[in-house]
């Protein structure tokens, strides 16, 4: 069986990873529930009336960011089967995470594709347009850590699994 990681990224400065960098991540692998987490850059919450949600406070990065990404990547492999990349936003995530893989010559341990919790739910749910309500079964608050975020994704996406009996 393959392993399902829930992933969840925090960025700034821009849109992609083009214009802006990402500032830290967090995954958690379905069934152990393990977790990682990653700081690039030191952040600061910004006033929502700027129009983002983090400032990068210093230019030093706070790690080296190849060893993270090497670090991730064990960690993506240290479960049986192939890591899943899933997230609640994959077009969004997924960029970031692959971004940074290349960026320091290494392989993406997920390949080339993820998956979005909402379309599963969608589909289960027989209604396209049902691609948020699964939000509601989080159990973890959703508060922008990126561990936390992924955590509730896992969790919430346990209870479609359950609910729609697709274990």
């Amino acid at each position: 069986m393959n392993s399902l990681i829930f992933v969840d990224i925090e960025a700034a400065e821009g849109q992609t990873p083009f214009s802006g960098r990402m500032t830290e991540f967090g995954a958690v692998e379905f069934k152990t529930r393990k977790k990682f987490y990653g700081r690039l850059w030191e952040t600061e919450l910004m006033d929502p009336s700027e129009g983002g949600l983090f400032r990068i406070t210093s230019d030093t990065p706070s790690c080296s960011h190849r060893q993270l990404m090497a670090d991730f990547a064990n960690f993506a492999r240290s479960f049986e089967g192939r890591p899943i990349f899933i997230s609640d936003n994959p077009a969004f995530d997924f960029m970031w995470i692959a971004y940074e893989f290349d960026k320091w010559g290494m392989q993406n341990p997920f390949g080339y594709s993820g998956r979005r919790i909402g379309d599963l739910f969608a589909g289960a749910s027989g209604k396209w347009q049902n691609t948020s309500k699964w939000k509601k079964w989080r159990a973890t608050n959703h508060d922008h850590n990126p561990v936390h975020d992924a955590l509730g994704n896992a969790e919430a996406f346990a209870t479609i699994l359950e609910k729609f009996e697709l274990s």
